[in-house]
């Protein structure tokens, strides 16, 4: 892989690791900051409150996915990611001086509000700006490799959340965290979006997307018009999606809360769990996405699904009962190999699915939808089933959602060895030759 394709990885992996940071933070210091929103009462209550606010962000991401989605055809892959850092930098921009309840009430509440919609507006484009940019800034037979850097990007987003969260236990007292201390991480991210930002207004636009002879002739590009032609992909990557979104907001943003709110470890001890195992999931993905290059897609997506559906019930179960730091890490490590199957090559068996024309739009909107419907309310339809006193039922849960993925990686085709620039070619009844494109 050549210099000038390195450095189009890093520029939208840096980015990608800012705007997920910014994402993540929100979910891991929402212990800390749960109270300063709502009246005082029951702790599990405001959390799920709290919780429900990050799940509006989720139902934005569909908007975003539509309206960055079309600005990533129309425009340009880069004026889409130079678009999703600047509305994250304001979203942790207001988080960071949201005011709260003992100081306006419910005013609070509706800033905080406002910032993840922004927020959501951010990441319903950016996975779908940076998907479709990493996968076509690579050479052909290294697209699996080069688009896994997605997932090492958002995961180092997160392990740099989870390193500051812990930092911050270690040096400051549980009240100062409850009080003021839990500003820090999204200051730090609205700086990181700012130097983000300077970086993606002189990156370099894919060759792909700049040499696609339709680019200024065609009138439905990045459209919802177009999208319909391709509306059987478009219900391939919401059912592809389903399992792996669930199941990668299960191990990575509540196992946290899981941890320390139900297997009874310590925030601190929970937090490193959680560090430790991100760690090595990250440095999972380029590997997992180079033997794709070499085996196909399919091999790694029906990986995670058997083993989601029948693992998850299990590790959850002695997650439970882990009681210390080296059970909690391996029994999570065990989860996240699981999911790497997934989380190593979505980006890529996404993009590939669609033309140039409707590439962004085509990743965004569809994956948008699933992650608002499954992923964004992964996290508080686990917190209703603790609430409900049936906690076990979110396990069941999250393996059925896997079992469904299941059925669409066995149906589906391989998507490996296609031409990104032939993707969707026109037959002569105008619709797209897709039996061609996904031969394996």
């Amino acid at each position: 892989m050549g210099r000038e394709q390195w450095k189009k990885i890093w520029v939208g992996s840096a980015g990608n690791m800012v705007e997920w940071f910014d994402w993540f933070v929100y979910a891991s210091f929402a212990v800390y900051f749960a109270d300063a929103f709502f009246p005082k009462g029951n702790d599990t209550a405001n959390l799920m409150n709290t919780m429900g606010i990050f799940a509006v962000g989720f139902f934005l991401r569909p908007v975003g996915g539509w309206l960055l989605g079309r600005v990533g055809d129309r425009r340009g892959r880069k004026a889409a990611l130079t678009l999703t850092v600047t509305l994250m930098s304001a979203s942790a921009v207001l988080i960071a001086v949201a005011p709260t309840y003992a100081v306006a009430g419910y005013g609070g509440i509706a800033v905080l509000l406002v910032a993840r919609m922004l927020q959501g507006l951010s990441v319903g484009g950016e996975y779908a700006a940076s998907a479709t940019y990493l996968t076509e800034a690579s050479a052909p037979e290294r697209r699996g490799f080069a688009s896994s850097f997605q997932y090492v990007s958002m995961t180092a987003g997160q392990l740099l959340g989870l390193a500051l969260q812990i930092v911050l236990q270690r040096t400051m007292s549980d009240q100062a965290l409850h009080s003021w201390a839990w500003r820090i991480p999204f200051i730090v991210g609205a700086l990181g979006a700012g130097i983000v930002f300077y970086l993606r207004r002189n990156m370099l636009e894919t060759e792909v997307y700049a040499e696609d002879d339709q680019a200024s002739t065609d009138p439905d590009r990045g459209t919802m018009k177009a999208l319909w032609a391709h509306k059987r992909e478009a219900f391939l990557v919401i059912a592809l999606t389903m399992g792996g979104t669930v199941a990668y907001y299960t191990y990575t943003t509540y196992l946290t809360k899981y941890l320390s709110g139900t297997a009874g470890l310590s925030k601190p001890t929970a937090s490193l769990v959680s560090f430790c195992a991100l760690f090595l999931f990250m440095c999972l993905q380029p590997l997992a996405g180079h033997l794709s290059d070499r085996i196909g897609r399919r091999p790694l997506l029906i990986t995670f699904a058997v083993g989601s559906t029948l693992l998850t019930v299990p590790i959850m179960t002695m997650l439970k009962h882990a009681g210390s730091f080296w059970p909690a890490l391996g029994l999570s490590l065990l989860a996240l190999v699981v999911v790497t199957g997934y989380t190593s090559i979505n980006a890529c068996v996404k993009a590939e699915l669609f033309p140039t024309g409707i590439r962004a739009l085509g990743v965004a909107l569809p994956y948008a939808i699933a992650n608002a419907l499954f992923g964004g309310t992964a996290e508080y339809v686990a917190l209703w089933f603790k609430n409900a006193g049936i906690e076990s039922g979110f396990a069941w849960y999250v393996s059925g959602c896997a079992a469904v993925s299941l059925v669409v990686y066995l149906t589906m085709r391989e998507t490996r060895t296609i031409d990104l620039g032939r993707v969707g070619t026109a037959r002569g009844d105008g619709t797209a030759d897709q039996d061609r494109v996904l031969a394996s």
